[in-house]
């Protein structure tokens, strides 16, 4: 039901926050990490502050973006779902116009930023937004839209090194296998989470795809990407120090088996929140590992 009390702009600013889950950092962290690890093999170091502000600040906007448009695209769903019903958009507190507002005005933010690379990262730019807009509604009709939120959370990576060198290396494509893979496991495992009400509505996930395999899916995705993600690092020249932070990634990957294992819905938001850890290893590894050379 809509709720019809006039809000004042404190109010109305604060359920803009609440739209773009500004109080949940896991979700830009989980771009930034791998977008960061681009940047840092591209330049082979630290890319300068420049390119570090336009991808940290880029990222957070499209991922604040990402969730107005994905609010937007599932507020009909959302309401038969525990823990999506009171949404702002979903609850009515705000309108379908507001959310594509603020979500446009935040794509254009990080469109300015984007202005100041170089044509070919721009380019690339255009991609990610009409793949981020897309992977709402695959969720309709394709068994494992997760893949496809892999590919729009992926667009980081190939836009830090032409930014940075002004084309796309073959290594390239492993940190894009890894960061897809980390996607699929991470995201099936929130996915875990809504399962018995995806069924009810229709939704369709990885979680219900891979069905009885979900937790075995879930690891064999972990081991793909930290596998091609020391591909990507063995080929940039990256030692010791980056395969520790694998290391600690794969242990990481370990401890949320332990949590995925009987399907509790808590247990799998959990490993899901805490995924952002294993990013961050990953390329603490690979920064420690330029830096000390």
């Amino acid at each position: 039901m809509t709720n019809t009390t006039p809000l004042t702009w404190r109010d109305r600013w604060s359920l803009y926050l609440d739209l773009i889950r500004w109080d949940r950092p896991q979700g830009w962290l989980l771009l930034l990490w791998p977008t960061l690890l681009a940047l840092w093999i591209a330049a082979q170091g630290f890319p300068g502050w420049h390119l570090l502000i336009v991808f940290t600040l880029g990222t957070i906007l499209m991922r604040s973006a990402g969730c107005a448009v994905n609010d937007f695209a599932d507020k009909d769903f959302d309401l038969h779902v525990e823990r999506t019903a009171a949404r702002p958009l979903t609850s009515g507190r705000i309108s379908s116009k507001e959310a594509l507002l603020v979500g446009g005005a935040l794509a254009l933010v990080s469109f300015a930023l984007v202005l100041t690379t170089n044509g070919y990262t721009i380019a690339l730019s255009f991609g990610a937004l009409a793949v981020a807009i897309f992977y709402p509604f695959t969720k309709r009709f394709f068994a494992m839209p997760q893949a496809v939120l892999g590919v729009a959370y992926s667009f980081g990576i190939p836009m830090a090194f032409s930014a940075v060198q002004d084309h796309i290396p073959a290594v390239v494509g492993w940190l894009l296998l890894g960061k897809l893979c980390w996607v699929l496991a991470y995201d099936t495992e929130y996915a875990m989470v809504d399962r018995e009400d995806d069924l009810k509505i229709g939704i369709r996930t990885s979680a219900i795809t891979l069905g009885r395999f979900d937790v075995a899916g879930i690891m064999g995705f972990y081991a793909v990407c930290l596998l091609a993600w020391y591909q990507a690092g063995r080929l940039s020249g990256l030692g010791l120090w980056f395969n520790l932070g694998l290391l600690v990634a794969a242990g990481q990957a370990a401890y949320h088996y332990t949590l995925i294992r009987h399907r509790d819905r808590l247990s799998c938001f959990k490993a899901f929140r805490l995924n952002h850890w294993l990013g961050l290893a990953v390329w603490a590894g690979a920064a420690l590992d330029l830096a000390l050379r």
